[in-house]
């Protein structure tokens, strides 16, 4: 039997009917089934810090500009990639982090990976944030997430790659094109009902991109 729709039929019994944040024991619920299923530590709160919510509405982003002089052409790597991801364009702005790296000569297989795998997350909107911007900027950072449809069970693992949306768009958060795909939301309207934690990887040895359940879980 699919995994993903058994973790999906795991997580309808524990998400809330409506798009709203989560309490502290449906997180704690949540984030222990998903650190089970996963097979790493997927938690709400890192050093005191927590998102304004961990359950919300994501809407399909652009491409970012990775390195000065960088173009959308140059995102894909096949012709099958353009052909699937093309189409999303790329934002007319940078992120809210700048490029990705300086130049094009220090772009690694790391930043790639990043590009491909980005939210953008509502860090403005998180409790503190005003009054230590420095701090709470370095921390959210390329920050590890979890990405969880919880309707189908599809998982992404990415990175806090730009702030936003702003509040009057209705969404709380953005996925890249990949991301939108991983999730199983990459056609169509391109946005629904999405969990979203963060991942405790001190020694950064979880790998982006769509999530393998494990076979035990």
């Amino acid at each position: 039997y699919d995994k993903n729709v058994l973790l999906a039929q795991e997580l309808l019994n524990k998400i809330p009917e409506e798009v709203r944040p989560l309490e502290r024991q449906e997180e704690k619920d949540i984030a222990d089934i998903l650190s089970l299923n996963f097979g790493f530590k997927v938690t709400p709160e890192i050093d005191d810090i927590r998102l304004n919510r961990n359950y919300g509405l994501i809407g399909g982003e652009q491409h970012l500009y990775r390195y000065p002089g960088d173009n959308l052409y140059a995102h894909a790597q096949t012709s099958a990639e353009w052909a699937k991801y093309g189409s999303a364009g790329i934002a007319p702005g940078l992120g809210a982090w700048g490029y990705f790296t300086p130049s094009q000569v220090e772009f690694r297989e790391i930043d790639r990976q990043r590009v491909r795998y980005y939210v953008a997350i509502q860090t403005f909107l998180v409790s503190g944030y005003a009054e230590n911007v420095t701090k709470y900027r370095d921390f959210f950072k390329f920050r590890k997430m979890v990405v969880v449809n919880p309707k189908t069970g599809q998982a992404v693992v990415a990175v806090i790659g730009d702030a936003g949306p702003a509040e009057w768009t209705g969404k709380h958060l953005g996925g890249s094109p990949e991301v939108m795909d991983g999730l199983g939301l990459g056609e169509g309207p391109r946005k629904g009902p999405v969990l979203y934690f963060f991942i405790d990887d001190p020694k950064d040895e979880i790998p982006l991109g769509p999530v393998k359940i494990r076979s035990e879980a």
